[in-house]
């Protein structure tokens, strides 16, 4: 008889999931969850209306930002570069350049959508989640590049 657990890590490898550990949870799914927080925030900020027509909460801002910021900080701080520092000081700079990019995303947002026709909420919408993937692609290959450094 094959175990339960066997069959959720098999269904979790063939959609790309990691499995299920300590190290996992940390370095990778709240990661994920900060990651997923990151694109609502790109989109209510550039689209304020959408939000509200799917989750019953009217303003959910903050809880995308602090999702963001602590999904952030948690890649930040398992980057391979950083192992050496101390754990107080390592979470330091995580939660600094955490919220560094977020809220200079939010900042790069608003000026975006200033510039944006005010009647085209698809526009911005799409504006919002093609930018955040940009800021989010350039950052994590910027700190690989920084994790290469790293000597062993």
């Amino acid at each position: 008889m094959v175990s339960t657990q066997n069959n959720a890590c098999s269904i979790c490898e063939k959609v790309g999931l990691k499995p299920f550990t300590r190290e996992n949870v940390f370095n990778y799914y709240i990661p994920l969850h900060g990651l997923v927080s990151y694109g609502a925030l790109s989109v209510n900020v550039m689209n304020p209306q959408i939000v509200p027509k799917f989750l019953p909460k009217k303003d959910l801002t903050n809880v995308f930002l602090i999702s963001a910021v602590v999904g952030s900080a948690f890649y930040i701080y398992g980057r391979p570069h950083l192992k050496d520092v101390k754990n107080n000081k390592r979470g330091a700079y995580a939660l600094l350049g955490a919220t560094l990019f977020s809220m200079g995303s939010v900042l790069a947002w608003a000026l975006i959508k200033s510039a944006l026709p005010k009647d085209n909420a698809l526009l911005a919408t799409l504006a919002g989640l093609g930018t955040g993937a940009a800021i989010v692609k350039v950052g994590t290959d910027y700190i690989k590049e920084v994790d290469k450094l790293q000597k062993n």
